[in-house]
């Protein structure tokens, strides 16, 4: 259990109008105060969900954790209609994320875990410079290269590129960027999840590794090569792997993470091990950040059927991962 001297997760509400709210109760009546953690959001939002607690501030949170869900409030301009998005609360949303940044890079909280966001509904009615979440953290931040983990009891595996055509993946990898990617990757393992010598693998690019250039080149001009200076340097890095054969149980229990290639070479198989489970980890960020892996369901807000296992998966991983961090950064 966790301990009070600790500082609490911080959660964003996300988009009041999808399942964060639901979630959110839901998550605070399975954790308790095994992982204490408060939500930035407007009390209104969360009326008949479960009794509210409102805070004045993060340290409040361990006692008010008796009493009700924890929530250290945020004024939006309007009421939040399941399903159905306000364009007047987008602004809000924003607003709420930026605070939580602020709380935890000023050590009021412990880690960042974010609920859903509608990246639309921000573009449209709120000037969202940003593809998403990820990137808005890393402008808060001041940090240009951030990596996004997809982690599970049963996997951790990294993309190297993420929201890209398949078409354009060949020209976005380079070996400085996959450099960049497994660097960032080995030092969260390292000061996130406590390993000494992190073991990482990397897949291949093609069909089976390019099959000695059968079926393409980029493994054996360059992704090998990287990966054999990389293990010069006293990395533990191996590969490039046939991508086919990486995520079996066997596999898996020879490395500590996965880097892939593309978008879907990473999350088909994090999906299929863990597909309630999963958790979204930015890596290269000064403090802790997670999230679920999944989006605000506008389809079923309201309804009483969001699962909420992802969350509650993530706020566990962010205390598990900032307390790792607070011991390693002491040592």
């Amino acid at each position: 259990m966790a301990t009070d001297a600790f500082p609490p997760v911080v959660l964003s509400c996300g988009d009041p109008s999808g399942i964060g709210p639901e979630i959110a109760v839901k998550a605070w009546k399975t954790l308790g105060k095994d992982v204490p953690f408060f939500l930035i959001g407007d009390p209104a939002h969360l009326a008949d969900m479960a009794p509210v607690a409102v805070i004045s501030g993060p340290g409040e949170t361990n006692e008010a954790l008796q009493r009700g869900l924890p929530v250290l409030p945020h004024d939006f301009a309007a009421s939040a209609h399941p399903g159905r998005p306000s364009p007047e609360n987008a602004a809000g949303v924003v607003q709420v994320i930026e605070r939580a940044v602020d709380l935890v890079r000023q050590g009021h909280a412990s880690a960042l875990c974010t609920a859903p966001i509608s990246k639309k509904e921000l573009v449209e009615h709120a000037g969202f410079a940003f593809p998403g979440h990820t990137e808005f953290l890393a402008h808060l931040a001041g940090v240009e290269r951030v990596v996004m983990m997809l982690a599970a009891e049963e996997l951790k595996v990294v993309p190297a590129t993420i929201h890209i055509p398949l078409a354009d993946v060949p020209r976005a990898l380079t070996p400085e960027g996959l450099e960049a990617t497994i660097a960032i990757l080995d030092r969260s393992l390292r000061l996130d999840f406590g390993l000494a010598a992190p073991r990482i693998a990397v897949a291949g690019l093609n069909p089976h590794a390019g099959e000695g250039g059968l079926l393409g080149l980029e493994e054996m001009t360059w992704i090998g090569p990287l990966c054999d200076s990389l293990r010069d340097r006293g990395w533990s890095v191996s590969g490039p792997h046939p991508a086919d054969t990486l995520f079996h149980a066997a596999a898996r229990r020879t490395y500590d993470a996965a880097v892939a290639m593309y978008h879907d070479q990473a999350l088909i198989p994090i999906k299929t091990l863990a597909f309630e489970r999963g958790v979204n980890v930015t890596l290269g960020l000064p403090f802790v950040r997670t999230s679920p892996d999944h989006g605000t369901a506008f389809d079923i807000a309201g309804r009483g059927i969001a699962d909420p296992t992802s969350l509650i998966e993530a706020l566990r991983l962010a205390d598990r991962m900032a307390r790792t961090r607070a011991h390693r950064e002491a040592a």
